[in-house]
Parts: C-alpha cells; structure tokens; sequence
C-alpha cells in the first residue's frame, strides 16, 4: 500500500483553483521531490496536505495510510505521522525553544495514547538530537526562532523531524535563503532520517538541493499539473531546459 496516494486533486483558494487534477503516490521507503516555477501550486500543495484553513479541496482525494486525509484535522493528520517543515518558520517571542519542543512532543505522545516525557527525558533526547545536527544549547534556550538565521531556523525544523519521527516528511522549499554550507547541514540532517519506514515529499524550486538529497522520484508542477515525471536525472534535464522548456516536450 502507498503511504500517500494523491488522485486527480483540484485545490481552490480564495475560490480562485490552483491545483488542477494533481496525481502522485509515495512509498513508505521513497523520496519524492516536486519542482516547479512560482505560482505553479507548490506551496498549496504542501499546505493542503497539512491542513491548513482556505485550502478547499473541490476534486479527487488524497489517502494517506489508506484513509481520506480530508476527514482529519491538521492535529489529528499530525499525530498520525505527519510532518510539514514551513518554508517560512514562524516566530514565537516569549516561548523558549526547548518548552516549544516539550509541549509539541507530548501533545503527540498524547493524541497517540502514550505516556508523556518529563522533563529530564525531554531534555536528553533533545541534547542527543540536536548534537548530531550541530545545534548549540544555547539556541535551544533562545525564543523559538526569534534572531535565528536562515539555516538556524531550517536546522531547528529539521530538529523537530528528528524528536517526532514522522512517517510523512513534507519539506516546502527547505532550500530557500540557505548558503552553500547551511544547506549541506540541513541536507546531511534530512539524510541522515531516511528510512524504510518514511517517505519524503521535498518541494523545491532548484536543482541544488537534490545535488544533496538524491531522490527516487521527480515530478515537475506547473500551472497545478504534474507535467513531467522521472528519475533524478529529471532534474538536471531540468537545468538544462527551464520549466518553459519541459512543459512544452511533455504538451
């Protein structure tokens, strides 16, 4: 059975339809990376599959472990193994990083009927994964993401992926504002947590990122179609050609 099974899915926001009868299945061992322009529905597609308000599904469905993804609340698809990593981290003042992280993992152990982490259990889990993606204690004492760089805000994301294992990853434009050696961390990071047990869904508008994370699967979106599927050698045929360039082979 496919982890994640998307059919024929029309997406409208604002009443205005973005995506336009998307089709994709991941496998539970797979990487599947979505290329595309802006404007192409990269963005509504990552934020539909979380479950984000004004994201109306008006067409086709999406199963995640064989059920309607659309029947759950985003805190029900999260509990349930779901991950979405933001292009676009949000700030929360006041809130320190570590006690962003205690409540988020126990809200989960919650929802899944487990027994929650104390405090000193949390704190060394956090300790051993944050070592491993060079994160410095002393950020995780800072208010979440508040000053962070880019690549700081892109690691703690990355962070998160590794306390919450999850069995869906959706990465939106983990690429984004990151510098050649910020970006390798976070590539070394999302590596490191492939698994038989979890597909990934990296969204990206470059090629550089899949230098870093090879996947097994590309699909091209543009104007809220996948219009051309393949290999990782798919990518650097897009390089080659642009997204104008592929569109018109694959029309």
């Amino acid at each position: 059975m496919n982890l994640l099974e998307i059919e024929n899915l029309h997406v409208a926001v604002a009443g205005k339809e973005i995506l336009k009868g998307l089709s994709l299945a991941v496998c539970a061992d797979e990487v599947h990376a979505i290329m595309g322009p802006n404007g192409s529905g990269k963005s509504t597609l990552s934020y539909t599959l979380a479950g984000r308000d004004g994201y109306e599904i008006t067409q086709g469905r999406i199963l995640y472990r064989g059920e309607d993804l659309a029947s759950l609340a985003p805190e029900e698809r999260a509990a349930r193994g779901m991950f979405l990593a933001l292009q676009y981290p949000v700030e929360i003042p006041g809130v320190t990083t570590m006690n962003f992280l205690k409540a988020a993992l126990n809200a989960q152990r919650r929802a899944r009927g487990e027994a929650e982490f104390d405090a000193i259990s949390v704190l060394r889990l956090v300790r051993e994964k944050a070592a491993a993606l060079k994160i410095p204690e002393e950020m995780l004492r800072r208010a979440l993401n508040v000053g962070f760089s880019g690549g700081e805000k892109k690691r703690l994301e990355i962070l998160q992926m590794a306390l919450f294992e999850p069995a869906l990853a959706i990465l939106d434009e983990t690429d984004s504002g990151l510098d050649i050696d910020a970006l390798k961390l976070v590539a070394d990071g999302v590596n490191a947590l492939r698994a038989p047990d979890r597909g990934m869904l990296v969204i990206t508008h470059y090629q550089r990122l899949l230098n870093f994370i090879v996947p097994d699967r590309v699909h091209i979106l543009t104007d809220g179609k996948i219009v051309a599927e393949g290999g990782k050698e798919l990518a650097q045929e897009l390089e080659a050609k642009g997204y104008a360039g592929l569109a018109k082979e694959a029309a």
